[in-house]
């Protein structure tokens, strides 16, 4: 089992930018699909973004197309997630995810990480 470690979280205006960056333990990290997911206060935990094990595909919730990239570097074993243009609505705990795995309408996960905040302000 991968052990993940989120940074970058903090409070930002509507419109401005932050990277969040999720750094994993073990050497299987190059192995596994990652992804990162939010949770709002009251609200389920939300598939945000994956990415393939090689970082050759990736996926992102319609909310944040366009707006969010998700990347990786196997060398170190790192996967990042680009926000920008953020809005209010993107405030939540954003989480990374370890062997990362769609299931019909609902996602797999391996490995959490403990969750960073992400405060949007108006």
């Amino acid at each position: 089992q991968v052990q993940l470690v989120e940074s970058g979280g903090g409070l930002v205006q509507a419109g401005g930018s932050l990277r969040l960056s999720c750094a994993a333990s073990g050497r299987t990290f190059s192995t596994y699909a990652m992804g990162w997911f939010r949770q709002a206060p009251g609200k389920e935990r939300d598939f945000v973004a994956a990415i393939s094990w090689s970082g050759a595909r990736t996926s992102y919730a319609d909310s944040v197309k366009g707006r969010f990239t998700i990347s990786r570097d196997n060398a170190k074993n790192t996967v990042y997630l680009q926000m920008n243009s953020l809005k209010p609505a993107d405030t939540a705990v954003y989480y990374c995810a370890a062997d990362v795995r769609p299931s019909g309408s609902y996602y797999y996960v391996g490995s959490w990480g403990q969750g960073t905040q992400v405060t949007v302000s108006s």
